[in-house]
């Protein structure tokens, strides 16, 4: 469905468009990097809204949230387009889609919110592909979720602008945030995008109190590197402190880099004794099935919390209370 976009601003000969970092300049009858907003006449239009192109209903550990309503479920959707590149992109089909050449199904926000409340879910995520490319639809839909008291995720690469979020952000609840390497160089060779950007945007969600978790795909040669990580970890720390959890997952062979091997165990080990050694309190290494690395301890105590099974919940001690039953101390979780 077209409608009228929300941030934009008209040029003489162009529309500038304010969603993303790209703010691209867009000629009429071109559309931006995105391909999802397209300047008709002289007015910027979305082309996506309402326009599903995969929905599911999820168990949340598998945005991953780990600490926001563990063992929920959440009602996930799609759409088409990206404003990122990524060689290695996993839902590469549906992000460098045009809405023209993909079928998509019309979802509106008040059909969202009662499939979500009909399958039981806690709340409402925008993933699979960068849900900034939805602006206007997240929002209503957002908006009328907060209504019937779901909780709203985005799942996100962060590449936003400050406007975008300011439109957003009061209507989020969770954000797991790609923080997909520390250097500009990876950022321009894997994903024609910057670094600086994303970096901003985790500060300012998280003094927006976004719950926020987030994920680094470790990829061999690319940002596996000691200092890489080290990176990462002394961002976390110094600017949005040592509670915020940070997913390690595995990279597997997928898209243009069907040749790079997969990330080796003892990259994924390093990496999580980088970040706990330095503080972080709740570091997980996913997509490595066999080694408890999704598993929430004490960070006090050590004792076993929650134990996940692939992306269901065992062991809950957590299920009343956000104090762990051995030493009291408090564990940074949403329940």
């Amino acid at each position: 469905m077209k409608m009228e976009a929300l941030l934009y601003e008209k040029k003489e000969y162009s529309v500038h468009c304010k969603v993303c970092q790209r703010r691209c300049s867009i000629s009429t009858g071109k559309r931006g990097y995105c391909l999802t907003r397209e300047n008709i006449e002289g007015t910027l239009y979305t082309l996506n809204y309402a326009a599903a192109s995969s929905l599911a209903v999820d168990p949340i550990e598998k945005k991953p949230l780990f600490h926001f309503y563990p063992g929920s479920r959440v009602y996930s959707l799609g759409t088409v387009g990206c404003n990122f590149s990524c060689k290695y992109c996993q839902n590469w089909s549906i992000s460098q889609a045009r809405i023209d050449s993909f079928k998509t199904k019309y979802v509106s926000p008040e059909n969202a919110v009662a499939t979500a409340k009909t399958y039981n879910c806690k709340s409402i995520a925008w993933t699979y592909n960068e849900p900034t490319m939805w602006l206007e639809y997240t929002i209503d839909s957002a908006k009328l979720a907060h209504k019937n008291n779901l909780k709203t995720i985005y799942v996100t690469n962060g590449y936003m602008t400050p406007e975008a979020l300011e439109l957003i952000g009061p209507h989020l609840d969770a954000a797991n945030i790609d923080l997909k390497g520390m250097s500009d160089k990876f950022y321009q060779e894997l994903c024609q995008a910057r670094l600086d950007p994303v970096l901003e945007n985790i500060i300012a969600m998280y003094d927006q109190g976004i719950h926020l978790e987030i994920t680094n795909l470790i990829i061999p040669g690319y940002n596996d590197s000691d200092k890489n990580i080290s990176d990462l970890v002394n961002f976390l720390t110094q600017e949005v402190g040592k509670a915020v959890p940070l997913h390690f997952t595995r990279f597997m062979p997928h898209y243009k880099m069907d040749k790079v091997p997969p990330t080796p165990l003892e990259i994924l080990l390093k990496a999580r004794k980088i970040a706990q050694d330095a503080g972080l309190k709740y570091v997980y290494v996913g997509n490595v099935p066999g080694i408890n690395g999704e598993n929430t301890c004490c960070w006090n105590c050590g004792e076993l919390l929650l134990e996940r099974n692939g992306y269901g919940i065992g062991i809950n001690k957590l299920k009343k209370t956000n104090k762990c039953p051995e030493c009291g101390y408090k564990i940074d979780i949403i329940n």
